[in-house]
């Protein structure tokens, strides 16, 4: 289809069904903008059927046409990045891998092929354009701020978005969706991987994920405790599920993961003081500028290694292979490798993030 109104100026509306986008939307139209909603369907039937549903109610309220689309083979890749890195005893991040493949991809794709001049999410987090560049920035609400899952968009994807939320907290969103009688505004929210439903994380690698008994080790003393069943069901910093009693060591305390060797399959566990779970510096690849590699190699900023982290104060060194070296200020704890570390300014903008390939003890 193509836009026939030629007055008003068109947006592409992502739709999830939730309330950030349905908002996003309302907004926009409000605004006096022309809003076509675009709901990008993943294969997941029983859940989708619902949404969709919800999504019906959602177009008539706000007065919007909303088109359906089957992106299940975008979304397989995004699949096979979570069981890849898994396999490799790393842990994923879904999302943002998402944002940069798929809603920032074929949904532009879409928008361009019906004549948008924008598109929009329900993202918080800001879009500010400024001498010939746009950018970026956190949102205003600092504990909804999503702006981390946005670190591998390029200028280019980002040149024509709105994030129509960046100004808002979510309990004004909350607010909106209420008094405009959306029936998305008491949803339970989700901050699980879509994908997955109500499926647990073992069990949904559970034969995708290659696993093997292996020993767990105590890091301190070298001793075996136990065996495990898989590496791939276990993160660092974890505590829970370990199956491992105090009994087991000389302080009686819970013990937590420390570290996972791949190659020997080991599980290294430490027990009571986390010490073993801080770091000094990462090296981080893949590392995307959004405006371009910065004119020095070597500069102190902010970062996070997580979404909702507070800020936290680094030196960056642009290595000649591109791979970025990053010292904290503080040690920092339970930093995880396959996670992202995410640069910004002081003043919000972000620069750039990249994954987190080494992380340097001391």
């Amino acid at each position: 289809m193509k836009i026939e109104d030629k007055d008003k100026k068109t947006v592409v509306v992502g739709l999830s069904g939730g309330v950030d986008s349905s908002v996003s939307a309302l907004l926009l139209k409000q605004q006096g903008y022309n809003v076509l909603g675009l709901h990008m369907k993943n294969g997941n039937s029983e859940s989708e059927a619902e949404d969709i549903k919800m999504l019906n109610s959602l177009c008539q309220k706000i007065g919007i046409e909303c088109k359906i689309v089957d992106y299940e083979n975008e979304m397989q890749l995004i699949k096979d990045y979570f069981v890849s890195e898994y396999a490799a005893g790393r842990t994923p991040n879904p999302c943002v891998m998402c944002n940069k493949m798929v809603k920032f991809n074929p949904f532009i794709k879409f928008a361009e092929s019906v004549g948008a001049h924008y598109y929009a999410t329900g993202h918080y987090a800001k879009i500010v354009r400024e001498n010939g560049k746009t950018l970026i920035k956190k949102a205003i609400d600092q504990n909804k701020d999503q702006s981390y899952f946005l670190n591998q968009l390029s200028e280019a994807q980002i040149q024509k978005a709105m994030f129509p939320l960046g100004e808002l907290t979510k309990e004004e969103v909350k607010k909106i969706a209420e008094e405009n009688g959306l029936i998305m505004a008491n949803r339970k929210e989700s901050y699980d991987v879509c994908f997955l439903e109500n499926e647990k994380l073992e069990n949904y690698l559970s034969g995708k994920v290659k696993s093997a008994e292996g020993n767990i080790i105590d890091i301190n003393s070298g001793k075996v405790l136990k065996t495990h069943t898989g590496l791939s069901k276990f993160t660092l910093g974890q505590r829970k599920g370990l199956g491992i009693g105090g009994g087991h060591g000389k302080t009686g305390e819970g013990w937590f993961v420390v570290k996972k060797d791949i190659k020997n399959n080991i599980l290294y566990v430490a027990q009571g003081a986390d010490d073993s779970l801080y770091s000094s510096s990462l090296v981080a690849t893949n590392f995307n500028w959004i405006s371009g590699l910065p004119k020095i190699q070597n500069f102190e900023c902010l970062a996070k290694f997580r979404f909702r982290q507070a800020d936290q104060a680094v030196s960056v060194n642009i290595n000649e292979d591109k791979t970025v070296l990053i010292t904290f200020k503080e040690k920092q704890r339970a930093i995880t490798e396959g996670q992202y570390a995410v640069l910004y300014t002081d003043d919000g903008t972000m620069l750039g993030g990249g994954v987190i390939e080494q992380v340097i003890k001391s």
